[in-house]
């Protein structure tokens, strides 16, 4: 998320994360950060105070806001505080509707992948800048000249398999257009918060192609056979509302709200226990490719594997108790 200041900007997001007035930012042992990139802006609770980033297209500050108008080779950053372990990612391409090219999605994963062994994020929001497209899609002045050949070998479409393979919570926040591969991105994440003038699609068919990031079959999981088989073999879009009916979402909430809405929901994620909430997930997405009796298995092994962490005693002597837990992620 791009954030100019400290002054009326802080007091917005502390609103959209829930935060009381007067309430401390953070604990004081860590620091969240924020930057806007082209292609993507980051925003990550990483522990200390001053941190630096070597990815390249990221640029990280530390919890003090950078001087007004700051840039970096990539853009301008600056920062604030967001508490509860919840790391923005921003698509931050609105000139194009934020269409995703072979860079957008280079930095897009590799930052995901960092943040996924960040023991400090524990849910992550990904989202488009501006209100008109979550992602308009792939970047089809990449893909026209392209063959058979040059795809197998560049592989582009596996990026999209390395944000539905993260471990750590993602959540879609999506305003305006999800087509094509903008809607394989928000299908590869966990949970979708839509605007309610949120729009989804699979238009492939109309440019001679179809769905290749994974469309066909997260679409398939999601809607059922013969609704996928409508939507993919027309093109025909898919609004918010009717997204809502068919499962495709986790909920529709009017425009203005949706960040603080998938804000508020990651919070409320990054303040469970991280090991049960990582190996909930997982067991959650087997459950696509498992028959019942693997999954059973699955679920079972990964019930007892909790029984060796620190955070299974903590929560449940803490219920015998009377007391709110507090969970080390061990």
């Amino acid at each position: 998320m791009a954030v100019s200041g400290l002054g009326s900007d802080r007091r917005r997001v502390r609103a959209e994360m829930g935060v009381a007035p007067g309430a401390p930012d953070m604990d004081v042992s860590s620091t969240a950060v924020a930057s806007s990139v082209p292609g993507t802006a980051v925003a990550s609770s990483v522990p200390g105070t001053a941190v630096a980033s070597s990815v390249p297209g990221t640029a990280v500050a530390s919890g003090v806001a950078a001087p007004s108008g700051a840039t970096t080779p990539w853009g301008v950053a600056t920062s604030i505080a967001v508490p509860w372990g919840v790391a923005l990612v921003t698509i931050d391409r609105p000139e194009v509707l934020n269409a995703l090219d072979s860079e957008t999605m280079r930095q897009l994963t590799e930052v995901l992948d960092r943040l996924d062994v960040d023991p400090d994020c524990h849910c992550i929001v990904i989202t488009g800048a501006g209100e008109r497209a979550f992602a308009a899609g792939a970047d089809i002045g990449e893909l026209v000249d392209a063959t058979p050949e040059s795809l197998a070998a560049a592989a582009p479409f596996e990026r999209w398999d390395r944000v539905g393979r993260l471990r750590t919570p993602t959540i879609a926040a999506v305003r305006g257009y999800a087509l094509g591969g903008g809607c394989e991105l928000a299908l590869a994440c966990d949970m979708i918060v839509a605007a309610d003038d949120a729009v989804f699609g699979q238009p492939e068919i109309r440019l001679g192609i179809i769905p290749a990031a994974g469309g066909s079959q997260r679409l398939t999981r999601a809607v059922g056979k013969a609704r996928a088989m409508e939507l993919v073999l027309t093109g025909r879009l898919l609004p918010a509302a009717e997204a809502d009916r068919l499962g495709l979402v986790t909920r529709v909430v009017p425009a203005a709200e949706t960040m603080s809405v998938a804000l508020a929901l990651a919070a409320e994620i990054a303040g469970m226990p991280p090991l049960a909430v990582m190996a909930a997930a997982d067991v959650i997405a087997s459950a696509e490719e498992l028959p019942l009796h693997e999954g059973l298995v699955t679920e079972r092994r990964a019930f007892e594997a909790l029984f060796a962490t620190e955070d299974q005693k903590e929560g449940m002597r803490a219920f015998l108790e009377k007391r709110r837990p507090e969970w080390r992620g061990r």
